[in-house]
């Protein structure tokens, strides 16, 4: 079984320097008030990802550190979740620890690792159920009851709620896109009018890929074309000659001369030789590009007219690329998009025509699954009443009754459940609330408003065993809600958490001697003169210490022999329930 073995607290509050060594049953801690018996729900809170205030750090300290060590048995999926984070357990325990720092900052460690802090609230959820006053008070909520029911329930709710969830779901998104269809109609005609236009001008013009970059590169040929023309006569004349002047000297005839010296006594010197072959092919390359200038200059067009074409289309080119994209390219890219929108957009009203039926559709689906819904809560809510009112009867309340009072809300916007016109929402369309009829003929009233303080106290502490049962966690930290309980009644709050500690370690903040009698171990938090609790100020009581705190606890004394005898009765009564 998972057991947190101890916690060491370091500037917390009252709390200087202190070891809380726990055990896998029943864990009682008791002291005076304003001891800082709190303090150890607080610095579970930390260690399991709660909310970091720098108000918890003791005054002068730099930071409050909160370690913990839990066994895990093998297997245990947090100990597997935990190792995914790059935690390492020592000898099947993982060390757990927290930072606050007096500026509020907040740092996590998970078996030697730093972790982020939301990942220690994800391991909580497997590992401590937190009742406290804070606590209480949320379960008085009609959504923390609904919430408590569902998981009571387990499959019978989560199965139909899951079908119902995506009904819900896929119904939101099609009442939010028939919404904008409906009341953004003239912004979408707006919208398609202007892609019109644009495509009508791009269809005017009929660009092709790459036409404006082939544009632009002959614009500047035609732009230069004189330049052009007389560069490549010059560059001709000097490869080949003028025929005009046959006693010009011409870079084709020196090569040549340069090659006929070589090839009369390239079979002297290989070297030579080799310099002829490049010659020859110097020659030849020189014809080649000679003729290609030739060439170039007798095609080149410098044809006004085909230029002023040329700018012509680049201009119509340009209106484009201003509007629709940096190039061509761009612009077909915008009118292959803007078609496909413009498609779209055309055919809303179909769009409306589906989307309404597909509502309709969904409606009439949720309503059915929002029906199982709330026939499944009425079918658990019968057996949760049922075990609590159970409970009630071992807590000095046998003849109070609990129900549930599961009902919906009108509204015309909504779907049908139980032939009637409802409204609803994420977890269905029911409204549950959790009754309590304190004696016989007392009508049912909200447990907020129909159960005095002690009765309420026994009513939270009965609904949460029973729920703990039905959501089973290693740990159970209950934080005085035994509050305003005492007598007979506070003996059987003690049986029921000695109870439910024979499957759970169940940890107790408790100030009834007649709970701490029941606990397999208690822990004694006493403060120093100077206000602190130090390292030695939380003890494990046993014997004569224990009998003396039980003491104290009963008469405000500790040496009453009264008290001491009643003490002792207590422990006795407790060993033989047990």
């Amino acid at each position: 079984m998972t057991v947190l073995e101890e916690m060491r607290i370091r500037s917390l509050g009252v709390i200087d320097d202190a070891v809380v060594e726990l055990s896998p049953g029943f864990t009682a801690v008791t002291g005076e008030t304003g001891a800082g018996k709190t303090m150890v729900v607080t610095s579970l809170a930390l260690l399991l990802g709660g909310r970091a205030d720098a108000g918890l750090v003791r005054i002068g300290a730099k930071a409050a550190v909160v370690e913990g060590r839990l066994r895990l048995p093998p297997g245990d999926p947090v100990s597997a979740r935990a190792e995914e984070a790059g935690a390492e357990l020592d000898d099947g325990a993982l060390l757990i620890s927290r930072t606050v720092s007096a500026e509020g900052r907040s740092r996590a460690h998970l078996g030697g690792r730093s972790v982020p802090v939301g990942l220690l609230g994800e391991l909580a959820d497997d590992l401590v159920a937190v009742h406290g006053q804070t606590d209480q008070q949320g379960l008085l909520r009609p959504a923390r009851q609904r919430g408590a029911l569902d998981r009571y329930a387990g499959g019978a709710v989560s199965v139909p709620h899951e079908k119902y969830l995506g009904a819900y779901r896929r119904l939101r998104d099609v009442a939010a896109e028939l919404d904008e269809l409906t009341t953004r109609a003239r912004e979408r005609a707006q919208e398609a009018d202007l892609l019109r236009f644009g495509l009508g001008e791009i269809a005017a013009v009929e660009p092709v890929a790459g036409e404006d970059t082939e544009l632009s590169a002959e614009a500047e040929r035609l732009g230069n074309a004189e330049a052009l023309a007389s560069a490549a006569s010059v560059a001709h004349a000097a490869l080949a000659g003028v025929p005009e002047d046959p006693e010009a000297v011409d870079a084709t005839t020196l090569v040549g001369a340069a090659g006929r010296a070589l090839d009369a006594v390239r079979a002297h010197d290989p070297v030579l030789g080799a310099l002829a072959e490049r010659m020859g092919e110097l020659s030849i390359l020189l014809t080649d590009v000679a003729g290609e200038l030739a060439g170039y200059a007798d095609n080149l067009d410098a044809d006004p007219l085909r230029l002023a074409a040329v700018e012509e289309r680049r201009a119509a080119l340009t209106s484009l690329t201003r509007k629709y994209g940096a190039d061509i390219t761009a612009v077909l890219a915008w009118a292959e998009t803007s078609a496909a929108r413009l498609t779209e957009l055309e055919g809303d009203d179909d769009r409306i025509g589906e989307l309404a039926a597909e509502r309709d559709v969904l409606r009439d689906e949720l309503s059915g699954l929002a029906q199982a819904l709330t026939d499944a809560r009425a079918e658990a809510a019968e057996r949760f009443a049922a075990a609590v009112t159970e409970e009630l009867a071992s807590l000095a309340m046998p003849h109070a009754r609990v129900s549930f009072a599961i009902s919906q809300v009108p509204a015309e916007d909504g779907i049908e459940v139980d032939g009637r016109t409802v409204a609803y929402g994420a977890h269905g369309a029911d409204e549950v609330e959790l009754l309590l009829a304190p004696h016989p003929g007392a009508q049912p009233r909200p447990i907020a408003r129909g159960a005095s303080g002690g009765e309420l106290s026994r009513v939270m502490l009965a609904v949460e065993v029973v729920f703990a049962g039905s959501d089973p966690v290693p740990t159970y930290l209950f934080d005085e809600v035994d509050a305003g309980v005492g007598g007979k009644a506070a003996v059987e709050v003690g049986r029921r958490l000695a109870k439910l500690a024979r499957s759970a370690q169940v940890v107790v903040v408790t100030h009834l001697p007649q709970v701490a009698a029941f606990a397999d171990r208690q822990l004694l938090v006493e403060k120093t003169n100077d206000g602190s609790v130090t390292r030695s100020g939380v003890t494990v009581l046993e014997g004569e210490d224990r009998v003396r705190e039980l003491s104290r606890m009963l008469a405000g004394q500790s040496d009453s022999s009264s008290a001491r005898a009643h003490a002792e009765e207590l422990l006795a009564a407790a060993r033989d329930d047990a």
